[in-house]
């Protein structure tokens, strides 16, 4: 039967990475509500290790050291102070800090995260604290989900400094969708939207749904492993964000392997149908504690895969028990024996202990005052050594080895990570080979230019580009495209553009250009048509300063940046391009305007979709008359894919029309080349193809 609920539980989980999965829970909410999307896988990414060591064998280990009376920690200690050991075998402190972050060392307005750019930056700063809150409501009582709340939000509004950084998922929360705020409203209203779903197996999705008619055991096997996967795949999350020591709070009830006969229902969404088991009875077959212990083996074997994890990626485990002082797992009208309750109690707070214990973090159960734990959370995150060795045996077996790290004060108890995972020979051999050569700085250059500003929390899209006046003098041609506005705090975050106030500015200080540069209704209204507008003015040769203001039809501003750009003169170099334009075409239509059209409007965006057509149009200028111009399309790395057909009629510019749909999903480029008998020039278009 235990192998029959593993295939099953399998199969359904395998299913999960094959569908969206509808929002966990039922309201609608802040950024960090239950995900709409597909859930995680049940392992972490595979071959995806953080960087614990500065070198091959240098190991780094966080200490926490709290005084066994108080709990407060102890920052007075030496380094030699403290004696590590690896394996048994001591082992010499090479660096030695302290890390001590307080709310009063951070600035009072602390940088607003909305781009995975700002995360990251952020992550690396040392007095920021990293937290991810997994809300496991498939191990969460209704009314425990109750009692849970008020701690949380006072650890939000109370605990938190201004520069923390939080995530707040759910057990069926996709890795990629986990994302760091310091919205604490937006934290707040995640707590308060919580609902926990123990023993409650109506499906909500249609991932659940797969197996809402399953045996309540398998079921909770399932649940089992979405919980455990999704640990696994935040501390990967953690891992990779920086050095140091990370939290993930863990409101959970636990774990237990084997559901009492009265309440292992046949079919889970059908409570009590078909289960004939007596309410109170125990089971006194030798085949039942068998397939019992098998069972608790395999979910401690699990917990161990977990805590293993958490181990390789520097982060702790601070698990929450919402039942406070628990005196009973079931309720009175479910009917379980005292026994099976007495064991699954216990067992369901071992699995917490467990996974703490295992992690350096802290098991906060068997009590009923959560925020006092709550507290030691922050406490620990905020003061702790940081030592780092080079390990005397150099392992390169890619096994565990453990750390034994001892004071010579005494009445202070100390807390560090468990070990590490050593590399194995060809992960040092990697370590240590030198960097590959990277592809030429104009590719690598061409491929940084298709960065979706969208990302990085701009209101719109910028393009600036240069060609020839046909009175022979430089011009300057600029475009900006509206963007949805990024789903973040307040307000202003709903507005999008309507205007660019735009002023230019010579190298010597005299203005070029200043007026708005106001959005157009489009031509053909549709549904995707977003807010665009252009403007041309002539400009001298040299370099320039453009700063734009994005205003909201409100005539509030809602963004602005600064870009330099160097206008070349066209008079004096022998061949030259005008800066490429490039055009996205949907429909056959589509492409005879901008084909008919000479004066289209170029696009700022640079990816693409393989059911659109990519447009591009050059001028070529030489100094004797009109340069030969070939174009080649390459890969990522520079390597030339195919010759691509240029269109030229006289006096007007070259025009690429190709189909994307021949290609796969990646990155590409467009190289232009001219030539004469005096001298050559070349450009590049980086761009990227979606599925």
């Amino acid at each position: 039967m235990r192998v029959h609920a593993r295939l099953l539980a399998t199969a359904a989980l395998c299913f999960a990475l094959s569908i969206a999965a509808p929002a966990q829970q039922p309201q609608s909410p802040p950024p960090q509500q239950p995900p709409s999307q597909q859930p995680p896988p049940a392992q972490p990414p595979a071959g995806q290790r953080p960087i614990i060591r500065s070198g091959v064998n240098f190991v780094s280990v966080d200490v926490i050291v709290t005084d066994k009376k108080t709990g407060e920690v102890v920052l007075d200690m030496a380094q030699d102070d403290f004696e590590v050991r690896e394996d048994k075998k001591p082992q010499k402190v090479d660096t030695f800090d302290l890390i001590k972050i307080d709310a009063l060392s951070a600035p009072s307005a602390p940088r607003e995260i909305r781009s995975t750019f700002d995360e990251e930056t952020e992550a690396r700063q040392p007095n920021v604290r990293l937290f991810i809150l997994l809300l496991d409501d498939y191990h969460v009582r209704r009314g425990s989900d109750l009692a849970v709340r008020k701690p949380l939000v006072d650890f939000i509004s109370n605990q938190l400094a201004p520069q923390d950084m939080v995530a707040i998922m759910y057990p069926l929360t996709p890795v990629s969708a986990i994302t760091f705020t310091r919205n604490r409203d937006s934290m707040i209203a995640a707590v308060n939207h919580f609902e926990g779903r123990k023993g409650l197996y109506e499906p909500r999705n249609e991932f659940e749904e797969r197996y809402a008619y399953y045996p309540v055991q398998t079921v909770e096997n399932i649940r089992n492993d979405v919980t455990l996967g999704a640990l696994r795949g935040a501390a990967v999350k953690l891992g990779g964000m920086r050095e140091g020591r990370k939290s993930i709070i863990f409101v959970s009830e636990g774990f237990t392997s084997t559901v009492p006969i009265q309440i292992n229902d046949p079919v889970a969404a059908m409570p009590r149908a078909g289960n004939r088991a007596q309410p109170g009875q125990e089971v006194n077959d030798p085949r039942a504690d068998s397939q019992k212990f098998f069972n608790q083996a395999d979910l401690m074997g699990r917990l161990r895969e977990v805590y293993d994890t958490f181990n390789r990626n520097n982060t702790s485990i601070y698990a929450v028990d919402p039942r406070g002082l628990a005196t009973f797992e079931y309720d009175i009208n479910q009917g379980v024996g005292l026994e099976s309750d007495r064991q699954n109690l216990q067992a369901s707070i071992d699995s917490l202990r467990i996974l703490a214990d295992n992690t350096d973090g802290r098991a906060i159960v068997n009590r009923n005052d959560l925020a006092a734990g709550m507290k030691q959370i922050i406490r620990d995150a905020s003061g702790y050594y940081l030592l780092g060795y080079t390990s005397a045996s150099a392992p390169t077996d890619g096994k565990f080895h453990s750390i034994d790290v001892r004071v010579k004060r005494p009445n202070v108890e100390v807390r560090a990570r468990k070990g590490y995972w050593a590399y194995t020979a060809e992960d040092a051999a990697r370590a240590a080979a030198p960097p590959k050569a990277g592809p030429p700085p104009a590719i690598a250059n061409a491929l940084n230019s298709i960065a979706a500003p969208s990302k990085s929390g701009h209101a719109a899209r910028f393009w600036t580009g240069t060609d020839q006046s046909p009175d022979g003098k430089a011009r300057v041609t600029f475009v900006w495209e509206g963007l949805p506005a990024p789903a973040q705090e307040g307000a202003r975050a709903q507005e999008t553009a309507a205007k660019v106030n735009l002023t230019v500015t010579a190298a010597d200080g005299s203005t070029i250009f200043r007026g708005p540069v106001a959005a157009e209704a489009p031509a053909e209204a549709t549904a995707t048509a977003a807010p665009s507008a252009t403007v041309t003015f002539p400009a001298a040769p040299g370099q320039i300063e453009m700063r734009m203001v994005v205003e909201s039809s409100r005539g509030q501003i809602i963004d602005s940046t600064t870009q330099s750009l160097t206008v070349p003169d066209y008079t004096k170099t022998q061949v030259s391009f005008g800066t490429p334009r490039v055009y996205r075409a949907r429909t056959v239509r589509e492409a005879m305007l901008v084909r008919n059209n000479p004066d289209a409007v170029p696009t700022a965006i640079r990816e693409f979709s393989r059911a659109e057509r990519i447009l591009v149009r050059v001028d070529a200028y030489a100094s004797g008359g009109k340069p030969e111009v070939t174009a080649r399309l390459l890969n990522r790395a520079g390597a030339s894919m195919a010759d691509m057909p240029l269109q030229a009629a006289e006096g007007k510019p070259y025009l690429i029309d190709f189909p994307l749909a021949a290609l796969a999903a990646g990155e590409y480029l467009i190289e232009l080349n001219a030539k004469t008998a005096s001298g050559t020039a070349q450009e590049l278009v980086g761009f990227r193809v979606g599925s």
